[in-house]
């Protein structure tokens, strides 16, 4: 079978090279050839006796046709040029002499090769420093490469260890781990892992830290990159890169391929007239696709992947057979926030009175992020005041600075906006404790300025985890948030810009109370928003924004209606419990406005005087 020859190239540095040589060769041969070389003295004195018949002149050589007889062959004599007073003084005496000239040859060769060479040199510079900053990392051959950073174990020292507040899901992943430590034993009974497991959760809460707590335990080289890494400007590219990450895993296996915010790259895929999908992307998750298809489980290849945004993503890509498990990865609760501060304080040298529970108490909805973030800041302010270890009440500062903004002492408030202030905030704290359905117990209030806004702030403490929330307690928070305006209202008669936040949380919740959770009897019990992500917040209560509307004009009318009778049946009792607590009121609003910040202890007192709320109306 005769094989096709390759059609030669051609390359302009090869016909480069090859003009050097021939002209090197050329000049070696020139120098020994019939031309004689003589001195100058020598051809001067050749002239005199007529042994020379014609004479070639160039600037600094003469070569002299010597006379033949006849049936010989001429041959030529080759002098350097001298200067003629020269060779007269020279000849005087008798001595022979001759002319030297220098052999230019390599010099003008590189004189000529010398601006192209640099030429070529700095356009390759700059040209990949361009193609650098465009991502394609060394210049088009490497532009279908995977950018994906592998962790041997060596290096992926992440085991279950280091990874607290989530032990539901390294339940899930330990079978994961048992699988790629020994794989036979699931073979046995025909059972297979699944292909890929996808981590979901809110941001901050350890996707992928646990992630690569999975390849440490598994002792497995492990794969990271991110979904936003496949996509580039050119056509192609993405699907490349898919290719080539797996064709490294098949080299590697068993192994982990970690893809974090995979939502960038497995987005769902517009369909119908006025879907105007990226084809880039959409060529890349077809790849993706078909490599999930393509691998079998029992090589020892397991795809993780993470998102937030688990709603938006494909279809095709959540099918059985290709993430066939979906891990949540959810905020911790009391218990589990707990663990996380004792792992992230091994290395803080902390206060012997310091409560763990008490802290963990204090931070409800904090993510894994959060608290690490809180360490450090309580680590921080313990070290600005030189302290020798970190006491609980760095934790507490270090949390008000997380949620309300670092304090502004520049921010000088007159005398009376500080007494609107101290009303405001004591408003917030005696409804708190007065409405009999809270469960946030009130911990601190100050008048101290914080953040961009705030200032004032009330922090309350929930007793413990809630995940679901009646309608008595809805309205409770309701009415908590209204205490503030009431209380300006009741003290000084008029109402101030200061309740702008708590009126717009009392209105998500009266808004979710009708549009979300089917508890008003003018709407009954249809659903008219949904939030777009499930992990959009949180607390229970999701704000309204990001929903999208399913309602008619009419029904929309009676929602803004039912939602303004549900705001001011808040207002209204609040306004109720401050006024069998107006001499509780002033009194606790002075002291607040003489010390600026009242703890928990200085609540405590002055909260036994409190006429509690004996019935709900609402």
């Amino acid at each position: 079978m005769n094989k096709l020859k390759k059609p030669l190239q051609f390359n302009v540095t090869y016909a480069i090279l090859t003009v050097f040589i021939l002209s090197l060769f050329w000049n070696l041969l020139s120098s020994h050839s019939l031309i004689r070389n003589v001195p100058y003295s020598e051809f001067l004195s050749m002239l005199e006796h007529g042994q020379i018949r014609e004479v070639l002149l160039t600037e600094h050589e003469m070569t002299g046709l010597i006379k033949a007889k006849e049936g010989e062959t001429s041959s030529y004599v080759k002098t350097n040029r001298v200067d003629q007073d020269t060779a007269a003084l020279l000849k005087q005496y008798g001595v022979s002499f001759s002319g030297k000239s220098e052999n230019t040859f390599f010099q003008n060769i590189l004189s000529w090769l010398g601006p192209v060479v640099i030429f070529f040199l700095i356009w390759g510079f700059f040209a990949r420093k361009m193609f650098d900053k465009g991502g394609l990392h060394g210049g088009f051959m490497s532009v279908g490469k995977s950018k994906a950073k592998i962790y041997v174990e060596s290096n992926t020292k992440t085991t279950f260890q280091d990874v607290a507040g989530s032990d539901e899901a390294k339940e899930e992943l330990a079978e994961l781990v048992d699988f790629l430590r020994g794989p036979e034993k699931y073979r046995k009974l025909g059972s297979r892992m699944p292909k890929g497991i996808l981590l979901v959760g809110p941001p901050g809460t350890g996707k992928t830290l646990i992630a690569k707590a999975v390849a440490g335990e598994a002792s497995v080289p492990f794969f990271s990159t991110n979904g936003a890494e496949f996509v580039e400007m050119f056509v192609g590219v993405g699907a490349a890169r898919v290719r080539d990450l797996f064709d490294q895993a098949r080299q590697k296996s068993p192994c982990i391929i970690f893809i974090d915010e995979i939502d960038a790259l497995g987005k769902v895929r517009m369909a119908g007239p006025h879907g105007h999908g990226n084809d880039e992307k959409e060529q890349t998750l077809n790849q993706l696709l078909a490599e999930l298809d393509g691998f079998d489980s029992a090589s020892g290849i397991i795809l993780l992947a993470a998102t937030n945004r688990p709603e938006i993503l494909d279809p095709a890509l959540l099918r059985s057979g290709r993430f066939d498990r979906q891990v949540l990865i959810d905020r911790p609760d009391k218990r589990g926030r707990q663990a996380i501060l004792k792992l992230h304080c091994k290395k803080t040298k902390l206060d012997d009175h310091v409560s763990y529970e008490k802290i963990a108490a204090l931070t409800s909805g904090f993510t894994g992020a959060d608290l690490e973030n809180l360490v450090n800041e309580a680590t921080l302010i313990a070290t600005r005041k030189n302290a020798e270890s970190v006491c609980e009440d760095d934790f507490v500062q270090a949390m008000e600075r997380i949620i309300a903004g670092p304090e502004k002492k520049n921010r000088l408030m007159n005398s009376f906006e500080r007494q609107v202030v101290a009303c405001h905030e004591m408003g917030h704290a005696i409804v708190a404790h007065a409405v009999k359905e809270n469960n946030e117990a009130v911990h601190k209030v100050s008048i101290i300025p914080r953040g961009i806004g705030a200032l004032g702030y009330t922090i309350r403490r929930p007793t413990e985890d809630r995940y679901l929330m009646t309608r008595d307690e809805l309205m409770s928070k309701m009415t908590v948030l209204m205490g503030g305006r009431s209380a300006e209202s009741l003290i000084f008669g008029h109402k101030s810009t200061g309740a702008a936040d708590d009126l717009a949380k009392a209105t998500d919740i009266a808004w979710s109370i009708v549009t979300k959770y089917g508890m008003s009897d003018e709407i009954g019990h249809m659903v008219c928003e949904r939030d777009s992500s499930p992990f959009s917040s949180g607390d229970i209560l999701s704000s309204a924004s990001g929903s999208y509307r399913s309602y008619s004009n009419e029904t929309a009318y009676h929602i803004d209606s039912t939602v303004r009778k549900l705001l001011d049946m808040a207002a209204e009792e609040s306004e109720t419990l401050l006024k069998a607590n107006l001499s509780l009121l002033k009194e606790s609003s002075a002291l607040l406005l003489d010390r600026e910040t009242l703890a928990e202890t200085d609540l405590a007192a002055l909260m036994r005087k409190v006429v509690r709320k004996t019935e709900n109306k609402l």
